[in-house]
């Protein structure tokens, strides 16, 4: 798996990539110190046929930030160009604008003083094309974000498409689609609703099927937006 590393302090992407390149499945192959480095090193990656597999991006960086960056690059996906999956790369009290992120199809976050195994961990889920959403931490930061966050400017289309989508869920695929924005793992989902987790992996895909998501994350905040989830206390 190939990953790169965008952050603005050069200590930090020695230490990850000390751990990273430690893995015989995964290598660094690309630095940037901002996000406007990182979108000219990764389109002209891709355009020679090099792309990245996995971004870890931070977010507070000059120049160009973390946001703005993926956002550039997931319009690039848009256009049909090969894009890297991006894990917002924060602390738990400062990004007011990871959630924004995750509307333009961020693939999870990831605390800057999260352990190496749940570094490693979570490039691998990402790059399984699944989203890091589980460990509890990321759940607390999601939730706390939902909380902080005003909701995204929508037109009234916008909330009825949302709001028809829920509605075509079944009550069961509802009730996996609450546990999964609750943090909960397919493995345990199964555990809670006395099923296999096959058929936890069936339910999960026609909920983003119906829902349009790319992944977990964007289905689970349309679950926050729709009201379907509220925050725990």
């Amino acid at each position: 798996m190939r990953v790169a590393l965008v952050d603005d302090q050069q200590l930090v992407r020695a230490g990850f990539r000390m751990v990273i390149d430690s893995q015989p499945d995964l290598r660094v192959v690309a630095e940037a110190g901002d996000g406007e480095e990182a979108v000219r090193l990764l389109t002209r990656g891709a355009a020679a046929g090099e792309a990245v597999d996995v971004v870890l991006m931070d977010v507070r960086m000059p120049r160009l930030d973390g946001l703005a960056a993926t956002a550039r690059l997931t319009a690039a996906a848009a256009a049909g160009h090969a894009a890297p999956r991006v894990i917002v790369l924060t602390t738990f009290d400062l990004d007011e604008y990871v959630l924004a992120a995750i509307r333009a199809g961020v693939s999870g976050f990831l605390l800057k003083d999260a352990l190496p195994e749940e570094m490693l961990a979570a490039i691998r889920t990402v790059h399984a094309g699944d989203a890091v959403i589980a460990p509890s931490s990321t759940r607390r930061l999601l939730e706390h974000l939902v909380i902080a966050l005003p909701p995204a400017p929508r037109t009234g289309a916008d909330r009825s498409r949302a709001q028809v989508a829920l509605d075509l869920l079944t009550d069961r695929e509802r009730e996996v689609l609450v546990l999964m924005s609750r943090g909960r793992s397919n493995t345990e989902i199964g555990h809670d609703l006395f099923v296999a987790e096959t058929t936890v992996k069936t339910h999960v895909g026609r909920i983003l099927a119906k829902l349009g998501a790319r992944d977990r994350v964007q289905a689970v905040v349309v679950a926050y937006e729709t009201g379907l989830v509220r925050p725990e206390p």
